[in-house]
């Protein structure tokens, strides 16, 4: 053998080596997918991370467990309010709720529960935004909703499949590819007390953790032993779908997600901008096993969902999303610094709070200081522990701590460090030792509220006149259509609407269900079509039926 071949030999035998094991990581680093995986998003409501994957054992969980360590958890994830409504715009649109007119709970049904004078309605997203689940429509998968719906705007007519208590990937076109949302409302602030006269599935007597800011009564523990009665039924329920997955054979052809839609059900948990309010669970389960049972930290934000289901699907986000995909094709770089949190009217009553977080450190900007933090809601003071804490206020029983909630004053600025003060007690912002990390969170906060053009800080009427001239909804223009031979394309003068159309037989009325219009439609002779244009916040137009 030529030795000058020979001494090579064994550098190409290590780079040869090298390269496999190069591709092996480069395998590993992603999950092994379907060409169009299915996904499951199981949503329970107001619930924080106490649970045992996430290292509260006061109940069991088999079925999230499961979930837990056949998946990733990620422990860092945070909605952008302490309150569904908002948060839900944020996720269905990938756009921060306070961006463009969501931010106050809620709009779209003030009937006893908003201002004199405010008229119900929609947020109004930018022209050409759409609900997460027309991009998958549009790629051809079939999407189901069961059952809540409250985005602080009307889905479109086109958004879902199905959206109702009988939504179900069972009733897709066979080997039709889905995306599936199953929301659980067990957990819901409400079921503290609506389920008070059913039996507890746990032990009536159970120990459970108190936090410091609420008392450690026997009725403040009656209703946090509801809370985690609620979450065993609410797992009994994620156990049901994971069941109807494995008849069904699908276990391993699908992602599931399983979070929460915020913080906690209890007072100072629901709408605080507090950790309480805005921490919640995330569990992503992989059909390949993927990063079976790890952790992560990074920080996630409910803006990122979107983005992130899209990206696992094979399909681009929009670009006018605020999020980031931290999983699949179109993976982000680099991680987030920071997440941020919106807080504003809740029912009759007026605030304004601000956010930003780090991996450590929470600062809050509070707009009304000369409020109180607690606002009065009739809705939670059905809560016994609401009354609880009313009553001991008023005969002045409270801790210094538990008292906090009642000042009549906020405090301009909060920064608190959560590592050391998880349940964000002790104010440190005018501590000179942390005077850095002020300045560095206050301008970020400042940076990302000018970002995005912030609404909260406009009067809500003043808001409702901009997206609704006159205090009139606006209502997307009629479809137009154009014909070539029995191919009709159509369009809309209404920036941004979504298109919808139904085949309809001889003597046929158009139904609810909309096929989601995204490229021309060929007709038979003779056939009929009717057609419909909706964009967010605005009426859907007057069907159009026309026959060729």
């Amino acid at each position: 053998m030529n030795r000058r071949y020979f001494n090579v030999l064994p550098f190409l035998l290590c780079a040869l080596l090298t390269a496999a094991c190069s591709d092996v990581r480069e395998l590993d680093s992603k999950p092994r997918l379907p060409q169009q995986p299915n996904i499951v998003w199981l949503v329970a409501e107001d619930l924080s991370p106490i649970i045992p994957a996430f290292g509260d054992n006061t109940v069991e969980t088999p079925n999230i467990s499961r979930l837990a360590e056949e998946g990733i958890r990620y422990t860092n994830v945070y909605s952008t309010s302490g309150v569904c409504a908002p948060s839900r715009a944020a996720i269905a649109t990938g756009m921060y709720q306070n961006r463009f007119g969501a931010q106050h709970m809620r709009t779209t049904n003030l009937t006893g529960y908003g201002p004199n004078g405010l008229i119900s309605y929609e947020a109004v997203p930018p022209p050409g935004v759409r609900m997460y689940s027309e991009y998958f429509r549009e790629a051809g998968y079939y999407t189901s909703n069961n059952a809540k719906e409250d985005y602080q705007f009307q889905k479109t007519v086109t958004a879902w499949d199905d959206s109702s208590l009988d939504a179900h990937w069972r009733n897709r076109a066979p080997g039709q590819p889905f995306f599936a949302v199953f929301n659980f409302g067990i957990t819901h602030e409400s079921q503290v007390w609506a389920q008070a006269d059913n039996p507890l599935l746990v032990d009536p007597e159970l120990e459970v953790p108190v936090p410091p800011y609420l008392p450690d009564t026997d009725i403040a523990k009656q209703d946090i032993r509801q809370v985690y009665s609620n979450i065993v039924a609410m797992d009994r329920q994620v156990g049901e779908i994971l069941a109807e997955l494995e008849q069904d054979g699908l276990m391993q052809s699908t992602i599931i997600f399983w979070y929460t839609d915020h913080g906690g059900p209890l007072p100072r948990q629901k709408r605080s901008l507090y950790d309480s309010g805005m921490h919640l669970p995330l569990i992503i389960r992989f059909p390949d096993g993927w990063r079976a049972g790890e952790t992560d930290d990074q920080l996630v934000s409910f803006v990122d969902f979107k983005s992130t289901a899209l990206s696992l699907a094979g399909i681009e986000p929009p670009a006018y999303v605020d999020g980031r995909a931290f999983l699949g094709d179109y993976l982000d770089s680099p991680q987030r610094q920071y997440v941020h949190g919106a807080s504003d009217r809740f029912d009759t009553e007026y605030d304004t709070i601000r956010a930003v977080r780090d991996n450590r450190f929470k600062y809050l900007r509070n707009f009304q200081p000369d409020g109180s933090y607690y606002l009065p809601l009739s809705y939670r003071e059905q809560m016994p522990l609401m009354q609880e804490l009313l009553r001991m206020r008023d005969n002045g029983e409270l801790t210094d701590i538990q008292a906090q909630w009642f000042r009549e004053t906020k405090a301009a600025e909060e920064l608190f460090d959560t590592e050391t003060d998880p349940h964000e007690i002790n104010n440190i912002a005018e501590d000179p030792a942390y005077a850095g990390k002020l300045v560095e969170l206050r301008n970020e906060l400042e940076r990302w509220m000018t970002a995005i053009d912030d609404k909260g800080l406009m009067p809500e009427a003043e808001l409702v006149e901009s997206m609704w001239p006159g205090l009139l909804q606006p209502e997307t223009a009629a479809p137009e259509i154009t014909r070539t031979g029995n191919t009709i394309r159509l369009s809309s003068q209404t920036e941004g609407a979504s298109l919808g159309y139904q085949l309809l037989s001889e003597g046929a009325s158009p139904g609810e269900s909309w096929q989601l219009y995204s490229q021309p439609v060929d007709l038979l002779p003779g056939q009929r079509i009717a057609i419909i244009a909706h964009r967010l916040g605005y009426k859907p137009s007057a069907i159009l039926t026309v026959q060729y």
